[in-house]
C-alpha cells in the first residue's frame, strides 16, 4: 500500500486535473457548452438511453440533465422518442447532426491532446489511460463500463506521429469521441457556512 505522503501528493495532482478539463472546455464551440458536449459524448459512447440513465452517467440531477437535453435537442443534435416499454418515458438518440457535432468535438479534443502530449511516448499515454481507467473503476464510476460499439470516424494517422500516439491510446481505451468530456466541467462554487 502507498504511503500517506503519496496519497497526499495524489490528491494535489488530481485537484490540478481541473486545469486540463478547463483547457478542454475552452476548445468547445460556443453553441456546445460542456454539459451539451457531455450529453453527446455519453449518447455516442453508450447508445440510446432514457433520461434517467443519462442523469446517472452525468452524475447530476434530472433538472440539470433536462436543461442539457433541451439545449442539444433545440440544435437538432438529438431526438427524443417514446419508450415502447413505458410511454411516459423518452428515449434519447443522436441524430446525424449530433454525430457530426460529436465528430467535431472529438477532432478538437484529439488535436489539443496531440499538441499538449507531443513529447509523450505511446507507452506513456497508454499507461496514463490504463491508470486513469483503473482509478475510475476503484471509485465505482458507472461510466467506466464498456462503450457502445462505434465505427472509426477518421482515417488512421501515420505511425510514429504525435497524432498517432495520442489517438491510438485514446482509441484503445474507449472507441468513443471526446473521452475527457464525459462529465460537465463545472466551475467551483463557494459555499457559505450555515
Amino acid at each position: 500500500m502507498a504511503e500517506q505522503a503519496q496519497f497526499e501528493e495524489l490528491a494535489r495532482q488530481l485537484s490540478a486535473v481541473g486545469a486540463v478539463k478547463r483547457d478542454l472546455a475552452r476548445i468547445l464551440p460556443h453553441e456546445c457548452p460542456a454539459g451539451s458536449a457531455a450529453v453527446l459524448t455519453l449518447l455516442g459512447r453508450h447508445g440510446s438511453m432514457r433520461m434517467s440513465k443519462l442523469a446517472e452517467l452525468l452524475a447530476v440531477d434530472m433538472s440539470v440533465t433536462s436543461r442539457h437535453v433541451a439545449h442539444v435537442a433545440e440544435r437538432g443534435w438529438i431526438e427524443r422518442s417514446s419508450d415502447p416499454a413505458d410511454k411516459r418515458s423518452r428515449i434519447l438518440h443522436l441524430t446525424p447532426a449530433g454525430e457530426a457535432t460529436l465528430q467535431d468535438l472529438s477532432r478538437r479534443s484529439t488535436e489539443l491532446l496531440t499538441e499538449r502530449l507531443s513529447d509523450w511516448s505511446d507507452e506513456e499515454v497508454g499507461q496514463l489511460i490504463r491508470l486513469m481507467t483503473r482509478l475510475r473503476a476503484s471509485f465505482g464510476d458507472c461510466r467506466a463500463t464498456a462503450p457502445h460499439p462505434r465505427p472509426a470516424a477518421e482515417p488512421t494517422p501515420a505511425p510514429g506521429s504525435a497524432k498517432a500516439a495520442a489517438g491510438s491510446a485514446l482509441a484503445s481505451a474507449a472507441r468513443a469521441p471526446t473521452p475527457v468530456l464525459e462529465a460537465p466541467v463545472l466551475e467551483p462554487t463557494t459555499r457559505t457556512p450555515a
